[in-house]
C-alpha cells in the first residue's frame, strides 16, 4: 500500500512540474522543465550523499574506532542481506540518525552522538534497522528525485516572478499569463505537500521493514520514545531540506504543523510498531 502511495505521489509531482512548465512557457516551457529536473536528479543522484554527510561533519569509523556500532551495523546488514555500507558519526547532543548513498552498494548510515548515549543496544538496534529499511527499499533515491522535482518547480515559479517583472515573458510561446500567476502561488505549496506526503509514506514503510530487520517492533517503538521526546528538548542545526532523511524530525521543537510534517505522527508510528 505504501508503495502505491509513494509511485502515485510521484506521479503527482511530475504532473505538476510538467503542468508548471506549461503555464510559464507553453510546450517549450515544459520541455525546459523536465530537462532541468533531469540534470538536478543526475547531479543529486551522484553527489546529494557527499553533500549531506559534509554538512553535518559526519565522520567515517572504522570497526577500531568502534567496534560496537560498527559490528551492530554489519549484523544487521548481513540478516537484511545487503552490502556493508559506510558506517559515521555525527557529533551532535541530539539522539537522531539518517541512512544516505545512491544505492544499496553506495549506502552510508549515520547516528549522532547522542543516540548512543541514551538508546539501549536493543533500542539503538531498532534504529539502524530502519535505516537499513531505508537502504533496502532505495528510499534515499525517491526522496532526493522528490526533493529535486520539487525544486525544479520552486525554480520555476522564482523564474516566471522575476519574468513578470521585467516583461521577459513571450506569450506567443503558448503561456498563459493567468495560469502562470496561479502556478507561481499554487505550484510551489502543491509540490511541497506531495514530496512531504511521500517522505511521510516512506517513513511507515521503514518502521516495518526495520523491526523486521531488528526481530523486535517494541525495541524500535521504544527507541522512538526516547528520540521524540529528546527531539524537542535538545535543539540540533539541522538544514530543512534535509529533515526528511532523519528517522525524527530534527526541526520537530520549532512548531512545524502536521500538514507541512516530513515525519508521520510519532504516535500513529509507535502504535503500527506496537501492534506489529
Amino acid at each position: 500500500m505504501n508503495t502505491l502511495k509513494t509511485a502515485t505521489l510521484m506521479v503527482g509531482l511530475t504532473l505538476v512540474l510538467v503542468w508548471a512548465g506549461a503555464a510559464f512557457g507553453g510546450q517549450s516551457g515544459m520541455t525546459i522543465a523536465l530537462i532541468f529536473a533531469l540534470l538536478m536528479n543526475i547531479f543529486s543522484y551522484w553527489f546529494s550523499d557527499k553533500i549531506v554527510l559534509k554538512m553535518y561533519r559526519a565522520q567515517e569509523v572504522s570497526e577500531q574506532e568502534a567496534p560496537e556500532l560498527f559490528s551492530m551495523v554489519k549484523r544487521l546488514t548481513q540478516k537484511a542481506g545487503l552490502p556493508m555500507p559506510k558506517v559515521y558519526i555525527i557529533n551532535q547532543d541530539q539522539p537522531n540518525a539518517f541512512a544516505t548513498g545512491r544505492n544499496p552498494a553506495h549506502a552510508a548510515v549515520a547516528v549522532t552522538t547522542g543516540i548512543m548515549r541514551i538508546l539501549s543496544r536493543e533500542e539503538l538496534e531498532g534504529v539502524i534497522g530502519h535505516e537499513l529499511a531505508h537502504v533496502q527499499h532505495r528510499d534515499i533515491l525517491i526522496g532526493t528525485v522528490a526533493a529535486t522535482i520539487a525544486g525544479a518547480i520552486s525554480y520555476l515559479a522564482h523564474m516566471a516572478q522575476w519574468a513578470m517583472i521585467f516583461g521577459g515573458r513571450d506569450d506567443d510561446d503558448g503561456g498563459n499569463p493567468l495560469a502562470a500567476i496561479v502556478m507561481m502561488i499554487v505550484a510551489p505549496i502543491a509540490a511541497m505537500l506531495i514530496q512531504m506526503a511521500i517522505s511521510r509514506s516512506r517513513e511507515y514503510a521503514a518502521d516495518r521493514g526495520g523491526a523486521k530487520i531488528a526481530g523486535n517492533p517494541q525495541h524500535l517503538a521504544d527507541a522512538l520514545k526516547k528520540l521524540h521526546m529528546a527531539s524537542q528538548r535538545v535543539p540540533m542545526k539541522a538544514e530543512p531540506a534535509t529533515a526528511h532523511m532523519f528517522i525524527v524530525n530534527p526541526l520537530s521543537g520549532r512548531g512545524f504543523s502536521k500538514l507541512f510534517s516530513t515525519h508521520p505522527p510519532m504516535e500513529e508510528r509507535i502504535a503500527r510498531l506496537e501492534s506489529m
